[in-house]
């Protein structure tokens, strides 16, 4: 009130700000009650001609605006009251969002902050610290609902979840005071937002001290952070360590020695100053007043008048030097230039109908209304002052802390500001190292409903229960979350799985047959003992080629039979190491041209065995027709029709490396693609029809004379030939990864064991250990085996 007269006084001394004008005004005292308030809005909306008692005073009785109220309901009801009167209303400290609704309060405007930036900064101040379970205490007025549901909005964008939701009155009962506390001191949470009225808060206090309960850590609003909240000295160990928001303040030049200079003996009709002087030095400006009253069992003596505001100025200054007094010293500055505007306005180029100006004796509450809306000023103090669309300023806040000095009592800490015309991204600026906590300390509290998800786990909801309580689960295997809190996990690439951790992707294991691991090395040991065995026969066979059984045998078949068993356990090293584009083509082509020369040179054996045998019959010339050349021809033809079906699959589609990634989930197996079907199927058949015709006719031979055991022998190799191809199938069907090819590596030489040992091995045991078998007479006779 006395920032507002301060500031009247001001201007009426101001040589450029409404000169030649005199402000007068009215003042009422709504005891922060609706209906008070409202009568006396209605009293100076009817003009009553007594309040005018000045006869300087001219003009109308109307009054042209007003200042106020407090508390937002006081100023809803107000509001709605002089807006059908169009007359402005300018409040210093009603901050409810609701009041920026031009349809309802057309008439309203405010120099505090709506509450619509409060509620937002307080989420945004919750979001940085870490929480997300938190409790909420509201007034239940305008003030604290309309706040609390826009700061609840606001803080569910964020993520943050509401533990419990509280409201009350100053009036309501004891009981439902208690419930509240209780609930609060039950709570897992001890993160509090309090979006309360300076006298709810202080009912609240007073119940938190009485079930000693601490630890909590408070998130306050700008209705309660003040010192006359905390002004008892048992307020202190319980309000220690809150974060809140407050209005800025701001030095008004001579404001404090103007303050300072206040005496009843200046103010002899102002019952308000009366009032402020009994209560701050305890005493009675009535001389005849020493009797006890009902309130108080002291007696109170009479003022002496010799009181002195300064000697005070410590406890008294900050209590009323917040920044409610500079909003209201902005209050009436608006007021005033938008009375100079209209002043300043030219006839013929005014505002309203015809371009007519507003006359400053005469003028309408609606036309100050438009010039208000339109202000536009520099204070002394040097901020910008103007009112958006909404009525409301821009907004400013001071982010404080309340901590305990060296003389255990709470001061008001500034931590940081908001400001709104800053960059967007700017706006808040806050030094988290300067704030004390409740816990007394550095740390910041923990409010979690459920610890963070570390890297690797998925958020999982808990039914019923809010998103901010949750369990974590494992990602599944193949996929990772490298974020704390992260809600799904994420698919490794194609060609990657998940770690132990499953924080990272790492590459898929590469498997095939190597030479460098153990399975590779004994199946290549058995290919070059193969291939040494059959060098060995090769050997055998050419020093002893003059003899009768080599001679016997067809040496030229043997020696050929013996290059391909040669090339065939060779061609099973193709099969072991990486696969590349070479490798597969070899491997596949080579594999069947070799078999084919092998089975063909074993066919042409047995045909010979049973040409032989047929030839020693009378009037019988078959060896004529299957000579050494026609020999030769047959080995020929059968290998180059199955080297001409290989090279038309080369040709059309040839076997290929690919990446098999359908067996394993975390290997790649890498292996050859046989690329055409058809030509794959028809190779392979090929060499079954071989073997299958090779089988067939060695075991018709089987019975001829043992002159003639040859064709046992081959009958023995074709059954274990083709034994093993037909074992082979199963297994080779069944086997993970590099176990196929190393089952047909197996096969290869298992195979082409089988052929050496039946069809070289008797041979060479008689040739070396046996030399007295080895003549052209034992041959012929048909008594003697081989």
């Amino acid at each position: 009130m006395q920032t507002m007269i301060f500031a009247i006084e001001e201007i009426n001394r101001s040589k450029s700000l409404l000169p030649n004008i005199t402000l007068g005004y009215v003042i009422y005292d709504d005891c922060s009650i609706s209906a008070i308030a409202s009568k006396a809005a209605l009293a100076l909306v009817n003009g009553e001609q007594e309040l005018i008692e000045h006869p300087e005073c001219k003009g109308s009785s109307n009054v042209a605006a007003i200042i106020g109220c407090t508390i937002s309901t006081s100023s809803i009801a107000v509001s709605r009251v002089v807006g059908t009167f169009g007359i402005p209303m300018i409040s210093y400290f009603s901050t409810c969002s609701c009041l920026s609704d031009k349809q309802e309060y057309p008439t309203f405007f405010r120099t505090i902050p709506s509450d619509k930036y409060q509620s937002k900064i307080l989420a945004e101040l919750v979001k940085t610290f870490g929480w997300n379970w938190i409790g909420t205490v509201k007034s239940n007025t305008d003030y604290g609902n309309f706040g609390m549901r826009t700061f609840i909005e606001e803080a569910q964008k964020l993520g943050v979840c509401i533990a419990y939701t509280e409201s009350f009155h100053r009036t309501d009962p004891d009981r439902k005071i208690k419930k509240i506390v209780q609930v609060m001191k039950e709570a897992t949470t001890k993160v509090v937002v309090g979006f309360l009225q300076g006298g709810d808060m202080r009912v609240l206090i007073k119940e938190i001290w009485r079930q000693n309960v601490t630890g909590i850590q408070w998130i306050g609003s700008e209705g309660w952070i003040r010192e006359d909240i905390f002004s008892h000295e048992e307020s202190g160990r319980f309000l220690a360590g809150a974060i809140g928001l407050t209005t800025s303040r701001t030095e008004i030049s001579g404001l404090r020695d103007y303050l300072i200079k206040i005496h009843p003996s200046s103010f002899p009709d102002n019952t308000f100053v009366k009032t402020f002087w009994e209560t701050l030095f305890s005493c009675s400006l009535m001389k005849d007043d020493t009797t006890k009253t009902e309130s108080s069992p002291f007696q109170v003596q009479p003022c002496t008048g010799n009181e002195h505001l300064d000697g005070l100025e410590n406890a008294y200054l900050p209590a009323i030097m917040d920044g409610s007094s500079y909003h209201v010293y902005k209050a009436v500055y608006a007021v005033a230039h938008a009375l100079d505007d209209m002043l300043s306005c030219e006839e013929g180029n005014g505002p309203f109908m015809n371009n007519a100006c507003a006359h400053i004796s005469s003028f309408e509450p609606w036309q100050l209304l438009h010039y208000l809306h339109s202000i536009n000023f520099t204070a002394h103090t040097g901020e910008i002052v103007y009112f958006d669309e909404k009525g409301d300023p821009v907004p400013t806040y001071d982010l404080v802390n309340l901590q305990m000095n060296l003389e255990d009592r709470l001061e008001i800490i500034k931590i940081g500001y908001y400001e709104g015309s800053a960059p967007e991204g700017q706006e808040l600026v806050l030094n988290v190292r300067d704030i004390v906590w409740s816990s007394i300390g550095k740390q910041i509290p923990r409010a979690l409903c459920s610890e963070p998800c570390p890297a690797g786990t998925r958020k999982v909801s808990r039914k019923g229960q809010p998103i901010c309580c949750f369990d974590c689960a494992e990602c599944a295997d193949g996929e990772i979350s490298n974020t704390t809190d992260s809600t799904d996990c994420v698919k490794c690439p194609l060609e990657y799985w998940s770690n132990q951790q499953k924080d990272h992707c790492v590459p898929k294991t590469i498997e095939f047959l190597s030479f460098q691991e153990v399975l590779g090395c004994v199946l290549g040991g058995f290919a070059l003992v193969g291939v040494c065995l059959s060098l060995c026969a090769t050997t055998v066979f050419f020093r002893y080629r003059e003899t009768p059984l080599v001679r016997a045998n067809n040496s030229e078949l043997s020696f050929l039979l013996l290059f391909a068993l040669t090339l065939c356990f060779l061609c099973s090293l193709t099969f072991i190491g990486k696969p590349t584009g070479w490798s597969c083509m070899l491997r596949r082509t080579v594999f069947a041209i070799v078999f084919v020369l092998c089975i063909s040179c074993i066919l042409g054996k047995t045909v010979l065995v049973v040409i032989a045998f047929k030839s020693t019959l009378p009037n019988n010339n078959l060896m004529n027709w299957f000579g050494p050349m026609q020999q030769r021809l047959g080995v020929f033809v059968l290998t180059f029709l199955q080297g001409l079906i290989c090279t038309i699959w080369l040709i059309v589609s040839p076997p290929s490396p690919v990446k098999n990634m359908t067996y394993y989930r975390d290997i790649i197996i890498l292996e050859c693609d046989v690329g055409s079907l058809k030509a794959f199927y028809f190779v392979s058949s090929y060499i079954g029809l071989l073997s299958t015709v090779c089988f067939l006719l060695a075991f018709l031979a089987r019975k001829l004379p043992d002159s003639f055991n040859d064709a046992k022998y081959i009958t023995f190799s074709m059954l274990i030939f083709c034994a093993v191809w037909i074992t082979f199938i199963p297994a080779y069907v069944s086997s993970p990864g590099k176990y196929t090819v190393a089952v047909e590596v197996f096969a290869i030489w298992a195979s082409s064991f089988g052929l050496l040992a039946c069809i070289f091995a008797p041979k060479c045991y008689i040739i070396l250990l046996k030399p007295e078998n080895n003549t052209k007479k034992n041959m012929m006779n048909k008594g003697s085996s081989f």
